[in-house]
């Protein structure tokens, strides 16, 4: 489809802003603000909306968003004060005012497209656990309204029987009076854990609720107090509760097993999950702030064994996307982070995951491999470790596996920032096996995902140019060179060091036909 307005066009089918007929290069972030705005134009768009859409639903400050709408205006001739085009609605949102034409875009006819594969449905009981709301001044430690619901996640997904929709997708719902349906609609889960966090001095009040999404019935509902500083044992209690609720008749072994190893310090833990929320915003100066939080955990508790998890995470992105010189540096440390967080556990889910994708950056497919199936085995609802070996079983030239480890982590993690990855994944297990036009239906979703980027933008070229379509290829050349002049070839086979040499001659081959 395409937006007349103003003398510009917004054409949403070659992802492109034309002014007056010429081509003007806006960010892909950008592009997908205005086309939110311009497609809901007979309403203000919320906030909210607007993360969801643009940002997958990370935690994105209010300056971040005021930021785009100022790129979006300045590439429409706007600005904040004459509002000509975009108008703010004071602390709600946004509305696109513009007189706005439709046609059909008939300049490049797409290919036809294969029906998705939709993966086998998981029988399990779902559930969603969303933030907690905090009630009172908790000081330092505010950030016990999300570490307590991210524990509960991740003690529950060690449980076989029970399929836990994961964080990154049910932490965008913040109101769970407003949000249980919409929960219920785009997570299909039929149970809900929900509570409320209440501070008064030093003394905690945690109230948890478990809903039916279905008809929003309580199913069980409990309220625990406490000193602040006995959050470790108020979460342990309410591990074991919800447990029993779930009237699952659970062996006190796996019950046991389910519980996370809590550091000594309320400070260090405060600091992981405050680095966490940096963490799941992948971006540079995210990924610094969130390698000092890290730092700042592993320091306050040298036993914290998920401080430790956290650096090697931070330290894997600094060397996959390019965000230092030294990359060997990053490396090293990505391995070395890994190895310290399984010395002091080595069932750790997370720092198992690590350890795997250190491998990974190494180019040591094989080696990196057990450790994401040891992952996991110890958490079988663990998307990101789903989505790790989804991508190394592709690259090792298992495109039916690595598909199928796609699939389960799309469907553990439905509104996932690293939803394009997953995208991606699944686009180049269609080109592992020739599967064209596959490849480039699911690598145009990928890169046109939000927080897609220049790496996932590189796939969709090889995948357009393999399917016979220059045009499409042309245009993520484009949009790649704007967000990384300086990437090459060579950066992507870093990036993913596959096995086969056929394969890798065909991608080699298809980066240098666009400038690569």
């Amino acid at each position: 489809m395409t937006y007349v307005f103003d003398g510009f066009e917004l054409d949403t089918a070659r992802v492109e802003l034309r002014a007056n007929g010429a081509a003007t290069p806006v960010e892909p972030q950008v592009f997908a603000l205005l086309t939110l705005l311009i497609e809901n134009r007979d309403r203000m768009v919320p906030k909210d909306e607007i993360v969801a859409r643009v940002w997958g639903g990370r935690f994105i400050s209010d300056a971040a968003i005021a930021s785009r709408i100022k790129s979006a205006r300045q590439a429409l001739g706007d600005d904040g004060r004459g509002q000509r085009l975009i108008r703010t609605i004071r602390g709600q949102g946004f509305r696109f005012v513009g007189d706005v034409a439709m046609r059909a875009t008939i300049e490049i006819a797409p290919a036809p497209q294969p029906p998705a594969e939709a993966p086998a449905e998981d029988v399990r009981p779902r559930i969603a656990v969303l933030p907690f709301r905090l009630l009172g001044d908790a000081g330092p430690h505010y950030v016990i309204a999300e570490a307590l619901p991210q524990d509960l996640i991740t003690a529950l997904s060690r449980l076989h029987w029970l399929f836990v929709i994961a964080r990154a997708s049910s932490f965008r719902f913040r109101d769970p009076a407003q949000d249980l349906e919409q929960v219920r609609a785009q997570l299909r889960v039929r149970y809900c854990l929900t509570g409320l966090v209440e501070v008064l001095g030093a003394a905690m009040t945690v109230t948890v609720e478990l809903s039916d999404a279905g008809d929003a019935g309580i199913i069980w509902s409990e309220r625990f107090q406490c000193p602040l500083a006995g959050a470790h044992d108020v979460r342990e209690e309410i591990v074991q509760r919800v447990i029993g609720a779930l009237e699952y008749q659970i062996p006190l072994t796996e019950a046991r097993r389910a519980q996370l190893k809590p550091p000594d310090s309320l400070d260090a833990w405060s600091a992981y999950h405050l680095g966490l929320q940096h963490m799941f915003r992948f971006t540079k100066d995210d990924n610094d702030a969130a390698t000092r939080y890290f730092a700042q955990a592993a320091a306050r508790d040298p036993d914290f064994a998920r401080a430790y998890a956290g650096l090697s995470f931070t330290h894997f992105q600094n060397a996959f996307l390019r965000y230092t010189r030294n990359t060997d540096e990053s490396t090293r440390l990505a391995r070395r982070y890994a190895e310290q967080c399984l010395e002091r556990d080595p069932a750790d889910p997370f720092g198992n995951l690590t350890m795997g994708r250190a491998h990974w950056l190494s180019g040591d497919l094989d080696a990196s491999l057990p450790w994401l199936e040891r992952a996991n085995t110890l958490n079988p609802n663990y998307a990101q470790a789903r989505y790790s070996r989804a991508w190394t079983l592709a690259l090792l030239g298992d495109a039916c596996e690595g598909r199928n480890n796609a699939d389960a982590a799309l469907a553990l993690s439905p509104l996932d920032p690293l939803r394009y990855g997953m995208l991606g994944v699944r686009a180049f297990t269609h080109l592992v096996r020739d599967e064209h036009a596959g490849a480039a239906h699911w690598a145009e979703q990928a890169a046109l995902s939000p927080g897609a980027h220049a790496l996932i933008g590189m796939i969709a070229i090889v995948a357009h140019d393999r399917n016979g379509d220059v045009a499409q290829a042309e245009r993520w050349k484009q949009a790649v060179r704007i967000r990384a002049p300086r990437f090459t070839r060579d950066d992507f086979l870093r990036a993913f060091p596959f096995r086969g040499e056929a394969l890798r001659n065909t991608v080699t081959q298809a980066l240098a036909r666009y400038g690569f």
